[in-house]
């Protein structure tokens, strides 16, 4: 399926959720959009980059993201969520076309130090494994770092932030020395009926080789109940308001969410 096509069924898929008969409360849509919440859960998501900043090439990043709480041990004291990204990449080929194959697998384990509270925080380590099938999909470096996530939720909705540096330590010879800090501010805004708006745009800096980019999303989402399932579609344009490489003007997100066990 290309990228636009994946935007249409995006876009399809808002469009049906209008039908959906069941009742979905702001708290619903809160844990289902909440990267804190403790349920497992399984996203289906798109980053499609139809402009880039000195070319006129475009890439497309195709992600799935397992999430998987665990308890409190006799080992460690207070619960965890486990997130693995998976991405399907297309980049540019530099002898002309694209490829597309598995890029790198990004995990990460956050420790929440204080769950339930007013604001609820939590940190943990992240790694980057070089699984990438072409060198234009990946890095080829091993990285590791830290991912801290805060989040203050309320009727009206959530607002909080996800911090993610990584350094690299092994790898190919060859490639690069890797260094990259991101910070996604997220903003959701509940309305009636599962409806939402939101803003989640990646702000991205390559502190290795300067370059930057800050994007800034408006978009709209729909939660809705499946049984004990909560289902969440959306779709949200991103322009980078400042910036400094070759880096993406704009981008659109889009994704299905799939939050089990409520």
């Amino acid at each position: 399926m290309t990228p636009s096509r994946r935007c249409l069924v995006a876009g399809a898929l808002m469009v049906g959720m209008a039908a959906a008969q069941a009742q979905t409360s702001a708290e619903d849509s809160n844990k289902s959009n909440n990267p804190l919440n403790l349920a497992a859960s399984f996203n289906v998501q798109n980053y499609y980059t139809p402009s880039i900043f000195g070319t006129n090439t475009h890439t497309n990043d195709f992600l799935l993201r397992p999430t998987m709480p665990m308890g409190p041990n006799g080992i460690v004291p207070v619960p965890q969520i486990l997130r693995g990204t998976i991405p399907i990449s297309t980049r540019p080929d530099p002898n002309g076309g694209y490829k597309t194959g598995l890029g790198d697998i990004n995990l990460f384990d956050i420790f929440l130090v204080n769950p339930g509270g007013g604001v609820e925080f939590g940190v943990g380590p992240l790694v980057t494994i070089p699984t990438a099938t072409d060198k234009t999909l990946g890095t080829g470096k091993w990285q590791a770092g830290l991912a801290a996530v805060a989040v203050h939720a309320s009727k009206a909705g959530l607002l909080g932030a996800l911090v993610q540096w990584q350094h690299s330590f092994a790898g190919q010879g060859d490639r690069p020395t890797v260094q990259t800090l991101t910070g996604q501010p997220f903003l959701i805004f509940n309305l009636p009926e599962g409806w939402y708006l939101r803003s989640t745009g990646i702000w991205t800096f390559d502190l290795q080789h300067g370059s930057y980019y800050i994007p800034v999303g408006l978009g709209a989402g729909k939660a809705w109940k499946m049984g004990t399932t909560i289902v969440n579609a959306f779709i949200e344009p991103q322009y980078s308001v400042a910036h400094s490489g070759n880096v993406p003007k704009w981008q659109i997100f889009a994704g299905v969410n799939f939050t089990f066990g409520h």
